[in-house]
């Protein structure tokens, strides 16, 4: 009897250290992205997230930032190195590593989205909880959301019409936006956003497809004077999606109550905490260069638009194309997608 008692007292006693233990663990999350530090990635949205995620567990969550693809690599590696756990948590374009999220792309087609980081970062989320969990079952998905929409920013040449693509170079962020540019009669040129302002001034390309958030952070404002406007109340004529992916192993090891903390703190909040800074920055940046001597904003609408949209009409279908081949109902993600969009533009 005294065996058994001892035992169960030994057994309590080694059960409430554990758990003590795990409610003692700390954690650092080593975060990378293809950003500069100033960006309001890390700045506006990632920091103030990781504050509060520290607040929240007393202090036993931190982050350790590697902006800028500091891990090395490139950011198309970016879902392959969080996949690997050289970063326990990255944010990414899924489109950057081309053709591995096809049904993500769905949402990247010309005018499925509605304009704005807010409004397109919940459409995605929504898209997301129905259409893509299986496309992103190696990960845990913190978030999802979008860029707020293409626009090109030209060095010297004013863009109004879709005549006025013909003939140019223009830097894509993913070979949805580049079936786009072709469409119009561009030549599009892959390259991720740190690259882009050099390029343009060497005059490797003559422009690129960017939304504002990334203007001032890559200084494009500099290298560039004609800036392409979609408008407000029309789908946006293309968007590169985003991602915030964690290493899926390092999530399940996490004791529960901080498991518990990224449950609370990630999904539609902080989606929504994405596209409320997607929304400010791109005001702010487009009214610093809107006011910039020199610089013109033509925003693009009416007939002038419409012409556009039906000369891209063949992106979608060289997409259904595409999702055949892979056996993916095509048709099907981008009715959803087209309705997730739908509910945030009513």
């Amino acid at each position: 009897m005294r065996i058994s008692l001892s035992r169960r007292l030994f057994v309590a006693g080694f059960a409430l250290a554990a758990t003590q233990a795990s409610q003692a663990q700390e954690v650092t999350f080593r975060i990378a992205h293809f950003l500069p530090a100033v960006a309001p990635t890390q700045k506006v949205v990632l920091q103030p997230w990781c504050d509060e995620m520290g607040q929240l567990s007393n202090g036993r969550i931190k982050c350790q930032f590697y902006p800028s693809m500091q891990l090395g690599g490139t950011p198309a590696q970016l879902a392959d190195q969080v996949k690997n756990g050289v970063a326990d948590i990255a944010w990414t374009a899924p489109g950057y590593s081309t053709g591995r999220f096809p049904k993500t792309e769905a949402l990247e087609l010309p005018g499925v989205l509605p304009l704005g980081g807010l409004l397109g970062g919940r459409a995605i989320w929504d898209f997301y909880g129905q259409q893509l969990k299986d496309e992103y079952k190696d990960y845990k998905v913190l978030a999802m959301h979008g860029d707020g929409g293409m626009n090109i920013h030209t060095a010297s040449k004013l863009l109004a019409s879709a005549e006025d693509f013909k003939g140019i170079k223009l830097r894509s962020p993913n070979r949805t936006i580049a079936r786009t540019l072709t469409a119009l009669g561009a030549t599009p040129v892959a390259m991720p956003p740190a690259q882009v302002t050099e390029a343009i001034a060497k005059g490797v390309v003559d422009g690129a497809s960017a939304v504002w958030e990334v203007i001032l952070p890559t200084k494009l404002d500099e290298v560039t004077k004609f800036h392409f406007e979609t408008p407000a109340d029309r789908p946006v004529m293309g968007a590169t999606v985003l991602a915030l992916l964690m290493n899926k192993q390092k999530y399940e090891s996490l004791p529960p109550d901080l498991k518990a903390i990224v449950d609370k703190t990630s999904g539609l909040p902080l989606v929504e905490r994405y596209g409320k800074a997607w929304d400010e920055a791109s005001i702010a940046a487009r009214n610093k260069v809107k006011a910039a001597p020199g610089h013109t904003v033509t925003v693009v609408s009416g007939a002038k638009y419409d012409a556009i949209l039906k000369q891209v009409e063949v992106v979608e279908k060289e997409w259904l194309a595409d999702a055949k081949t892979r056996g993916i109902d095509g048709e099907a993600l981008i009715a959803a997608a087209r309705t997730a969009a739908r509910k945030q533009s009513n």
